[in-house]
């Protein structure tokens, strides 16, 4: 495995990150050649599920990726792309630009400037697709506070906007929706003014229309219990001071949500931050991510991998193309 301190030292690293650099210009220039109509926009997208890193981390390679690169056709376009760590740079590359952006675009954005960029993983966590009553959270970071993130890209309907920010406002002390251009407008003047509004710029820059305002006095006790794991519910009421009811299995749930019920929005919600910063913690995921491409870091981040499973994982980004399209 190449541990972070030598990692700019090996030379196959060295040559991805130039490969990098040059993948925006690169697709800048088959942009203008018109045979950006030669990929297919969902088989890129794809290399980014989970289940190809989970196989490439079991197993040093996977059989999906391996289809995925024939489907995509992105090989047709570039034939010195040499090893896995800077196809997926070049892959996301292209999802970059916003034509073609989809909501795991703006998840690395929020990972890489925001989690990475303004906090780092030794003083925030990050959850992501988190459960609120029938809604699922599309990014929460927690620091001091809690903050949540809709997304709502180029692509995507504002229809359930309304129901999913009541839903978080319940649950979460800042509430952010961030948007592609076309939806900043609308979005700004249909959500409560407290509700933050950012937007992700054809330079893939995050650029905020109005903040969030943090309020944690207006979460919901009940909510916060709906929306944790018993284990998680149990270790707030200890930090809370409260003994947890010793009661059967069969009552559990219904005692621990009347405990709830009877506490104080703020310090519920102060408490559950305290509580998932720990029982979410990313610290030791810290030493894969710098091995990792900066493309990969947000979905490495949403998975649960085995510390066994983390050297696999880096070694496997350095896999030649040639032979990683065998993996089929």
């Amino acid at each position: 495995m190449v541990h972070a301190k030598s990692r700019w030292e090996d030379p196959r690293v060295l040559e991805a990150q130039v490969a990098v650099n040059e993948d925006d210009l690169r697709w800048q220039y088959i942009h203008r050649m018109g045979k950006t109509k030669e990929i297919q926009a969902s088989a890129v997208a794809r290399l980014f599920c989970p289940t190809i890193l989970r196989e490439l981390a079991r197993k040093g390679q996977s059989p999906l990726f391996a289809r995925l690169l024939y489907e995509s056709n992105l090989l047709k376009l570039s034939s010195d792309i040499e090893k896995v760590y800077d196809l997926f740079e070049y892959a996301f590359a292209f999802l970059k630009r916003k034509e073609y952006r989809h909501e795991y675009t703006y998840k690395a954005a929020l990972t890489e400037k925001i989690l990475l960029g303004t906090h780092s993983l030794r003083t925030a966590s990050m959850m992501s697709e988190f459960r609120v009553g029938d809604c699922k959270a599309d990014v929460v970071i927690l620091n001091g506070t809690s903050t949540v993130y809709e997304i709502k890209s180029e692509r995507d309907s504002l229809y359930r906007l309304e129901k999913q920010i009541a839903a978080y406002m319940k649950v979460f002390a800042t509430v952010n929706v961030i948007v592609g251009k076309n939806h900043a407008e609308a979005v700004r003047n249909s959500v409560p003014r407290d509700v933050g509004v950012l937007e992700l710029s054809d330079r893939y820059q995050i650029s905020t229309i109005r903040e969030g305002r943090d309020r944690p006095s207006r979460t919901n006790p009940e909510a916060v219990f709906d929306s944790i794991n018993l284990r998680e519910a149990e270790l707030v009421l200890i930090d809370l001071g409260i003994s947890v009811p010793d009661v059967p299995n069969t009552r559990r749930y219904w005692e621990l949500r009347r405990c709830f019920a009877k506490l104080e929005p703020a310090r519920v919600h102060a408490s559950m931050v305290k509580t998932l910063k720990k029982t979410r913690n990313l610290v030791s995921l810290g030493v894969l991510i710098d091995e990792l491409p900066a493309s990969l870091r947000s979905a490495v981040l949403s998975l649960r991998l085995r510390k066994q499973d983390h050297a696999r994982l880096a070694e496997s980004m350095l896999t030649s193309i040639s032979n990683a399209v065998t993996w089929s």
